[in-house]
């Protein structure tokens, strides 16, 4: 019961699309304790007996207050079933990405309901799959009045109905708490990360670290052990119930230090390519602060982040972390950029990096980018080696 959707919250979740499907067979929903026992996560396609295995993890920890909801739905049944345990236990519902067509009546249930204000709620009328993929229509009476019993208004839940059952309707965080469907919009930052709700292992966790950091993919090869170190880090963060938002902190600060350690042990070179980068990324910042955060606290994430497309900072720094990862032992920088005191403005900081790529100072460039405090130590010192 579903279709195509969208990207939620870009820093670890999902892409929709990748996981979304039009088939109720899909496979089992995982249904899990959140960290501290405080909710449960269920996360996955609502097939025969999740509500049945929701109710005994509930009967086992009777401190549980909220559901966590990510599916792309499934039985009607079983998310009605959903529903009316919600209801019974007086759950608060929270989607932190996606809740599409049966997961809903799920939802519509909490005592408060929940969302941050990307996720994607999706409805449209309900079917029976049919051969050869077939969406056969069917009497949606029983959908319409579980929707209004929950308070939802009567003209969204007509329209929701009369969505086409191949097509979903995904109405703005605004017109849901307009229509009664959601009762708070919250912040990544407000509730425990849902990220690895699905896949809580270490594979797991190093698939959200790369999600939210594509240029931590060059420490695959060459030093996993930075790459397993963030992941590990994150996921002990997971566990311990911190938000979405801080996840995503950890992560970038990090990767940030690792990069940054990568490239002081670069060839002159390969700074000159990363100082003409950040130039450009100082250029084409946009705002006082951002060119700020790039010249002078050195973050490098944001310079890669500034030069958007296909052949955009992303894809330039990372041809050149591949040629610093290749090279020697790393030099490492200090543990916090250098931030020179009292600040340059922005154009003293790009006419001063001008300046030294002008002269070709390796030297005044490498303290340029990483202070003058940056010394050679061993590759035990990267971040996550052992």
């Amino acid at each position: 019961m579903a279709g195509a959707l969208t990207p939620a919250f870009g820093g670890l979740s999902r892409n929709l699309e990748a996981v979304l499907d039009t088939s109720p067979d899909g496979p089992p929903a995982r249904v899990t304790l959140g960290p501290g026992g405080r909710d449960v996560r269920l996360w996955g396609d609502l097939n025969d007996g999740t509500a049945e295995r929701l109710r005994r993890l509930l009967d086992a920890n009777p401190g549980v207050t909220r559901l966590h909801l990510t599916s792309d739905g499934g039985l009607v049944d079983e998310g009605a079933a959903i529903g009316e345990l919600v209801a019974a236990r007086g759950l608060v519902t929270y989607v932190p990405d996606y809740c599409v067509s049966a997961c809903t009546l799920a939802f519509v249930r909490g005592r408060e309901r929940l969302i941050v204000d990307d996720s994607r709620l999706g409805f449209h009328a309900p079917y029976e799959p049919g051969l050869f993929g077939q969406m056969i229509p069917v009497d949606a009476s029983d959908e319409r009045g579980r929707y209004l019993a929950a308070g939802l208004e009567p003209a969204f839940v007509e329209q929701a109905l009369a969505t086409p059952s191949r097509d979903v309707w995904i109405p703005d965080s605004t017109h849901l708490r307009a229509a009664g469907v959601v009762t708070g919009v919250v912040g990544p930052g407000d509730l425990p990360d849902s990220t690895l709700d699905d896949d809580d292992s270490p594979g797991g966790a190093r698939a959200a670290v790369l999600r939210a950091v594509a240029l931590l993919a060059g420490f695959a090869g060459p030093r996993p052990g930075v790459l397993d170190g963030i992941a590990a880090r994150y996921r002990e963060s997971y566990r311990q119930g911190r938000s979405e938002s801080d996840g995503l902190d950890l992560i970038r600060t990090e990767a940030a230090g690792a990069i940054r350690a990568a490239f002081a042990g670069a060839d002159d070179a390969t700074l000159a390519g990363l100082g003409r980068l950040v130039l450009d990324a100082m250029t084409a910042s946009g705002s006082e602060e951002a060119c700020r955060a790039i010249g002078r606290d050195g973050d490098l994430l944001a310079a890669a982040d500034a030069l958007p497309g296909r052949r955009g900072g992303v894809a330039r720094m990372r041809a050149l972390l591949d040629r610093a990862l290749a090279g020697p032992a790393p030099i490492a920088p200090d543990a916090a950029p250098h931030a020179p005191a009292p600040s340059p403005g922005c154009a003293a900081l790009r006419r001063r990096l001008a300046e030294t790529l002008a002269r070709g100072d390796a030297l005044r460039l490498r303290e340029a980018l990483f202070g003058r405090s940056a010394r050679r130590l061993e590759a035990s010192a990267l971040p996550g080696e052992p």
